[in-house]
């Protein structure tokens, strides 16, 4: 008989112990995971008005991290790429108050919106126009992260290489038209706080919109600007 009791006693014995553990965790955990689901929710705020645009539909799930976080009435959420519009599997940095130490969180965002394919062939070098483009609608974060979302984007940039009607666009598809040629003749306009001056020199090299290029002015002086026409140039102060 006593063979038989003495099982008996050490699961009573477990039962006790396990008891008093959730009896001691459990007020704990009620306190910690309020906190921690709202720091959760702060998470998603700062994702859906990172990655939300005008018009897109987007989804985010933010994944609980493995450890507890500690208390944290101020979060700092950043992401590690700033530049960036988040899409797809991202991370999400958080620092704590004084508390330099940076805790990371994974998240997933899923956004459904417009993006822009080739509506017909395309040569190199050949400059594209409104009617080249088509806007199509579909998940944005199953696209390359160089996708163009905007046709205002290409529209009046060159192709840097063939490409087929139907493909997605992509940044390195596109290069500036160029607005200036090496050698060419420029004319070259500095704008200051009640003056303006214009001189002209010969470009170094060629350039599109936008780019800055090495100009020669007539006394020999290289000096940088930046293209805005054709032909045209400033500098900035």
């Amino acid at each position: 008989m006593l063979r038989h009791r003495r099982p008996h006693r050490l699961l009573w014995h477990a039962a006790r112990l396990l008891a008093l553990i959730l009896l001691l965790a459990g007020p704990t955990y009620a306190a910690e995971a309020p906190k921690e689901e709202a720091l959760l929710a702060q998470v998603q705020d700062v994702l859906v008005e990172r990655a939300a645009r005008p018009g897109d539909e987007v989804a985010i799930e933010v994944y609980p991290p493995r450890a507890a976080l500690p208390a944290c009435p101020r979060p700092d959420i950043f992401l590690p790429r700033a530049a960036e519009r988040p899409v797809g599997r991202v991370s999400v940095g958080v620092r704590c108050g004084d508390d330099s130490r940076v805790r990371y969180l994974q998240a997933e965002i899923h956004v459904t919106g417009h993006y822009v394919e080739l509506a017909r062939d395309v040569r190199t070098g050949e400059t594209l126009h409104p009617e080249d483009l088509a806007e199509v609608a579909g998940r944005l974060d199953r696209l390359p992260r160089q996708a163009v979302l905007d046709p205002d984007q290409a529209i009046g940039q060159q192709a840097t290489r063939h490409l087929a009607a139907g493909v997605t666009l992509q940044r390195y598809h596109l290069r500036p038209r160029p607005l200036v040629r090496r050698g060419q003749q420029v004319v070259i306009e500095a704008r200051g706080a009640g003056f303006r001056v214009t001189r002209s020199g010969e470009a170094l090299s060629p350039g599109g919109r936008g780019e800055r290029i090495r100009v020669r002015l007539a006394n020999r002086e290289i000096l940088e600007a930046r293209i805005t026409g054709e032909g045209r140039l400033a500098v900035d102060f």
